[in-house]
């Protein structure tokens, strides 16, 4: 089965990675960036010898974004990011095929284990298979 693993984050946690302490989280200091990229690529590559990884990406910043959508009257509208009224947004995703639930679980949990600086938020990891994508 397919499943896509999201993290997530938000502007002040971009802003603290960029060394910008804030309300939300303290400075992040080369070392701590250099520790969570070491693990992302050890977790990365584990997941490709396993033959469970399928593709995985870290996302920019939400001042990168873009929302489209529709005014009252049906037209579209498109507006720059971040946006005010968002907390939390899609920071990084993993979509990975894995044998049942309980293993993408496991991963999950070894997600969380990410290394980041005392007094930085912790944010669940979220799991959703995806539909019609078994095995």
């Amino acid at each position: 089965m397919k499943y896509l693993v999201m993290v997530q984050g938000s502007q002040a946690d971009y802003q603290a990675m960029s060394g910008k302490p804030n309300e939300h989280s303290p400075a992040w200091s080369e070392k701590d960036l250099q520790a969570m990229f070491s693990f992302m690529e050890n977790l990365n590559n584990d997941l490709a010898e396993s033959g469970e990884m399928v593709d995985g990406q870290g996302l920019t910043e939400p001042a990168q974004t873009r929302y489209v959508g529709r005014d009252k009257d049906g037209r579209p509208v498109v507006t720059d990011g971040p946006y005010g009224e968002t907390k939390e947004v899609l920071a990084g995703y993993w979509v990975l095929d894995c044998e049942s639930l309980e293993r993408v679980t496991e991963i999950a949990n070894r997600i969380m284990e990410c290394p980041q600086p005392e007094g930085a938020p912790e944010y669940p990891v979220v799991i959703r298979p995806i539909q019609g994508a078994e095995g």
